[in-house]
């Protein structure tokens, strides 16, 4: 475990010890966001999801014990590591009772500060996070696939396309523990009717010479593991018949086959499909649906949860940067804010293939919304050969990772710059950065 690539917020007024944090953290790789009040802490934890905040306790607007109480009510919430005075340690200990994760007091050894941080952080992401993902509703479908760990009962998972079925399958096999047996898939739509019976079932051949021939199917080979059908509702209604005997009897028969062979495996289905508008259709068999709908877990669309769309990207940024050679730092404040304006109709599979394009055409430190949605992307200006193309990529870094450090917001943004607000707008739309974010600061 260690800070890269971990999103830190630093609370702190004092300029002296907040440059020195930043600076310090930047060295260990983290992705730091400094506010210098209790108003800007507020609003910039409220736009994304930081793994840890370092809070001092006194700021001009109000106390650290203020922000903490905002914060903690949301399940998302980072937790917080106070820098506190001699004098505040009654305090920092009540808010420790609180929840609050860790204190220091000032002066501190920084060595032993951050090993206190990368703690802090290690034990919230192991026992806080979930595998799915920190939504409250997919924190819901994890908690329920972690119950049925023991059961051997099917469950039919349904959700659109890429939200996540077969990661759940994963997670609810993985689950049983290490002697869960193989995970096979069978995919119901992608393979034709006969090949799928004999890649579901097997195949008993007798050759020329009266030599008998077996190959075992998927049925067969995965013992007591768990048997995955992807797609249930692209089955064939002569293939339903015999998945219903395989499920009612626990019993299959190989294609050419006469004796019948045990079945020892959990069935898991999933379908983006209306199955119960099939049964009326009479395109999926009643007793079939019955049979898989033992437990139904539903998953929620991405669009509705948008603490996972940050999560997700999060995560993938950082697995894929680091496949690149970590050129790329991160997600800047206007694509976070375009990723959660998306609706996502493919869900997990569309973001995660998004966020690996970004990141293998991006040509800077941070994915700009151009990068995550390139069918958007304004026409770029012809490139300019030698000193002036250099300035112009130089300036485009350095505005792009002032707004993120901002969180998007121009006035801010243009103060830390040195220009003014109208300025920093037309260098913006010049240099490709995307129209910015519109907040109370702008107005």
């Amino acid at each position: 475990m260690s800070l890269e690539r971990r999103s830190i917020g630093v609370i702190e007024d004092d300029p002296i010890m907040g440059e020195s944090l930043v600076q310090r953290l930047g060295l260990e790789g983290a992705q730091v966001s400094w506010w210098r009040t209790k108003a800007e802490a507020v609003a910039g934890l409220a736009r994304r999801r930081h793994h840890a905040v370092i809070c001092d306790l006194k700021l001009p607007d109000g106390t650290g014990e203020e922000i903490f109480v905002e914060t903690v009510k949301f399940e998302s919430a980072p937790p917080f590591l106070f820098m506190t005075a001699y004098g505040e340690i009654d305090q920092a200990v009540r808010l420790m009772r609180c929840g609050a994760g860790d204190y220091v007091t000032k002066p501190f050894d920084m060595t032993t500060f951050l090993e206190r941080l990368d703690a802090l952080v290690d034990s919230t992401e192991r026992e806080g996070e979930g595998v799915l993902g920190i939504s409250p509703a997919i924190r819901a479908v994890e908690r329920m696939l972690l119950r049925l760990a023991g059961s051997s009962a099917p469950v039919l998972l349904t959700g659109e396309t890429g939200s996540g079925k077969e990661v759940c399958a994963r997670l609810l096999h993985a689950s049983r523990g290490p002697d869960c047996g193989p995970f096979m898939i069978v995919s119901c739509a992608t393979t034709p009717s006969d090949d799928l019976e004999r890649k579901l079932f097997g195949q008993e051949k007798v050759a020329l010479d009266g030599v008998e021939g077996r190959n075992p199917g998927h049925a067969e080979r995965v013992g007591a593991g768990t048997l995955f059908l992807d797609d249930v509702a692209d089955l064939a209604l002569p293939l339903q018949s015999k998945l219903l005997r395989l499920l009612e009897s626990r019993t299959f028969t190989r294609v050419g086959g006469e004796g019948a062979e045990i079945f020892r495996a959990r069935i898991v289905c999933a379908t983006h499909a209306d199955l119960p508008k099939m049964v009326k259709e009479g395109r999926f068999r009643e007793d079939l649906f019955y049979r898989i709908n033992v437990v139904t877990v539903p998953l929620p669309p991405l669009r509705e949860r948008p603490d996972d769309i940050v999560w997700l990207i999060d995560r993938f940024v950082a697995e894929f940067a680091a496949q690149s050679g970590d050129r790329i730092q991160g997600l800047s404040a206007l694509s976070l804010e375009a990723a959660l304006a998306h609706g996502w109709p493919g869900n997990v599979r569309e973001l995660r293939n998004r966020v690996v394009r970004g990141v293998t055409l991006g040509d800077g430190p941070l994915l700009m919304p151009g990068d995550l949605f390139p069918e958007r992307a304004p026409p770029r200006a012809p490139s300019r050969e030698g000193l002036d193309g250099i300035r112009d990529d130089a300036e485009r870094r350095h505005i792009a990772r002032v707004l993120s450090e901002n969180g998007g917001a121009v006035l801010a943004s243009a103060k830390a710059l040195g220009i003014s607000r109208t300025t920093l707008w037309d260098k913006m739309k010049r240099l490709g950065l995307g129209r910015p974010a519109k907040d109370g600061s702008e107005t």
